[in-house]
């Protein structure tokens, strides 16, 4: 795994006038080996069928898991990848695009998939009881994101 954290760096004045910076970490990505092709936007899981140190670095397209939602879904594919070749993984912060349900609005809560692979579903008090792994930061299907695609705030899970 290779870390990357986005940094942004704001000038900010002091009530003198005088420039002060600050920096402030926006999201985090890891790289991981795919276990199988992975969509940009769908979320993952590590590959649990893998054994040793493959447990740690492979990740594949989180699977639904029906009512509560896929508690292993931890982070949102940044590019679309082939078996066996390496991805980006946002795991926490701003998220451009994660795949979301049409239903989606700005700050549903999501869980991991219930329905769809790779689908984060939104949680609903009382039915869902999955892991809360992000917050919508926008509906569904704004631009520049097409159907079923958001933007999302992501939950550091691990």
């Amino acid at each position: 795994m290779a870390t990357d954290t986005g940094i942004q760096f704001l000038d900010i004045l002091n009530t003198d006038g005088s420039a002060v910076g600050a920096v402030m970490n926006r999201y985090q990505d890891e790289t991981f080996i795919a276990a199988g092709a992975i969509t940009l936007g769908h979320w993952v899981e590590f590959d649990n069928d893998a054994v040793g140190y493959g447990r740690t670095a492979t990740v594949q397209q989180a699977a639904a898991v029906g009512t509560v939602g896929n508690t292993g879904a931890f982070g949102v594919a940044m590019e679309t990848v082939a078996d066996g070749e390496e991805v980006r993984v946002r795991i926490s912060g701003y998220c451009p695009t994660a795949f979301v349900p049409a239903a989606c609005v700005e700050r549903s809560a999501l869980v991991g998939p219930i329905t769809v692979a790779g689908q984060a579903a939104i949680e609903v008090p009382a039915t869902t009881s999955g892991n809360v792994i992000a917050t919508a930061a926008e509906a569904d299907a704004v631009a520049p994101n097409g159907a079923n695609f958001a933007a999302v705030y992501i939950k550091k899970q691990f």
